[in-house]
């Protein structure tokens, strides 16, 4: 069965398994079936451990089996769902391809084979990092003016979310102790993952095809060699500024500033309201913010054996969002970004702003990943083990995200696309006494189930709170199948 993502809905797990993981190339259709039982089994509840998953200790030691074997690795589990991707974001339109690096942690466990240092590099911690490229359907035709109006909120539009377009699995090395160079960048280091993904993924498709990739990034994508593969390989990118880069003129190829003083000079357009996410520390709050851009050259730095200068500057607009006025006792927020997306209008440079503000997606599957599947608190051996399983574990979050992202996409569908089946749907009904219709009935049933309080002034629930109501609806949906085989002994399921 082919995943199909032009339904915009969230599939039932038997579905959805079978879209994810038939045909993936492990060599034997034995360990085809094994991995769809693997992965509906996590999807089913996710967090738990393999031992949990399972009620008969035969699966839990050929789950164990199955991680160990050679053929068992990422690229080859998510070899079916990178591929349905690929083809889905070769359709006409807009694509956010959303990038970032998150490490994955093991601490305080005897050193695991095929893990490397993370962090500080303390004894205690070993891990590795993990570099996911989220691909998005930017909506066409949202209307994006403001007119000038600071009482307007501005939220970014829902996606579709389509897949990982990538996703690497690196482990620092140990390297011998060298003379520190003054200039240029040595290989194999995580910055490298941000270049490495554009070859991987090779060319966007050309100029005239209707097809736009755009790389969204945060700070640390800030290389100039990235940004430079971006514009040989034709991706478009909105990326933060991490750099107070040196600015050339084009006509002179002469130094002329910095790139964060020469942006706080740049006369703002404009103020708009956004909703800015809850963080650590920070309630979440509505900041009205001014947006300024201008056009600039971001000056080549010196590599080995070129001086600062030599290789082509990159021409692009750098983009500041930043709040005049913010709540005491409050940090101002300021946003530093650079695109090569064309900017004539207020509008055009609030949809780059809403772009960037999209990148939060990501943070929020690597999240699902950590928290949601329990990634950190797989006790598997070796490395190999551990990438597999979590090659498994990045596809359920995938579904995390998804799900909660659908509300938004079409809040008015009928209940039975939402992802969740027919018995799922009566018992929620039953447990709360109300009847489901549409998809946004069930994102308030399922928070609701997960400590939501459906209240008018929290909105719609996250996908954490998603994920506990879900969580306890399998529960209820295993008590359910329980009392109907007491019932009816001589009937399976």
């Amino acid at each position: 069965m082919e995943l199909k993502f032009e339904d915009h809905s969230v599939q039932p797990l038997a579905a959805w398994a079978s879209g994810q993981f038939d045909g993936a190339p492990l060599g034997d259709a034995r360990r085809q079936k094994r991995l769809h039982t693997i992965g509906r089994r996590m999807a089913e509840e996710p967090g738990k451990t393999i031992p949990e998953l399972f009620d008969r200790p035969y699966d839990v030691k050929a789950a164990y089996h199955f991680f160990d074997r050679e053929e068992v690795t990422p690229e080859n589990i998510q070899a079916r769902h990178r591929e349905t991707v690929r083809r889905e974001s070769m359709r006409p339109g807009i694509y956010l391809l959303a990038e970032d690096t998150s490490e994955i942690i093991y601490a305080c466990r005897d050193r695991v084979e095929g893990l490397g240092s993370v962090g500080s590099g303390s004894r205690y911690l070993q891990g590795f990092h993990l570099h996911s490229t989220l691909a998005m359907r930017w909506p066409g035709g949202v209307s994006l003016r403001q007119e000038g109006n600071a009482d307007e909120k501005v939220q970014r539009p829902a996606v579709e979310i389509l897949g990982l377009a990538d996703q690497q699995y690196y482990r620092r090395k140990r390297r011998k102790v060298e003379k520190k160079r003054r200039y240029g960048r040595r290989g194999d280091l995580e910055s490298d993952l941000w270049e490495e993904s554009i070859h991987r993924m090779g060319p966007a498709p050309a100029d005239g095809s209707g097809v736009c990739w755009i790389r969204v990034c945060d700070r640390g994508s800030d290389i100039f060699e990235h940004m430079s593969d971006c514009q040989k390989y034709g991706y478009g990118f909105v990326l933060r500024a991490a750099k107070n880069r040196v600015l050339e003129d084009l006509e002179t190829g002469k130094r002329c500033g910095n790139l964060f003083e020469t942006a706080q000079r740049a006369k703002p357009m404009s103020q708009f309201q956004l909703f800015l996410r809850a963080r650590p520390g920070q309630p979440a709050r509505t900041a009205t913010l001014s947006i300024a851009a201008m056009k600039v050259a971001l000056r080549a730095p010196q590599r080995l054996g070129h001086g600062p200068g030599f290789l082509p500057p990159i021409v692009c607009h750098v983009v500041r969002v930043y709040e005049p006025n913010p709540p005491p006792g409050v940090p101002p927020l300021q946003w530093v970004l650079l695109t090569d997306q064309p900017i004539e209008t207020f509008e055009d440079v609030l949809e780059v702003v809403l772009m960037y503000s999209t990148r939060w997606v990501i943070e929020e599957f690597h999240k699902a990943i950590k928290t949601g599947c329990g990634a950190e608190r797989l006790q598997l051996q070796t490395g190999h083990r551990l990438y597999a399983a979590i090659a498994v574990m990045a596809l359920i979050a995938l579904r995390l995200i998804h799900f909660r992202e659908q509300f938004r996409v079409h809040p008015d569908a009928p209940a039975d696309r939402s992802g969740l089946d027919a018995l799922e749907i009566r018992i929620v009904e039953a447990k709360l006494n109300r009847k489901i219709k549409t998809v946004k009935d069930v994102a308030l049933a399922v928070g609701r189930l997960g400590g939501h309080m459906n209240r008018k002034a929290d909105g719609m629930p996250g996908w954490l709170t998603l994920w506990r109501g879900m969580a306890k609806l399998q529960i209820l949906k295993a008590g359910v199948k329980l009392q109907l085989k007491l019932n009816h002994p001589t009937q399976s399921g």
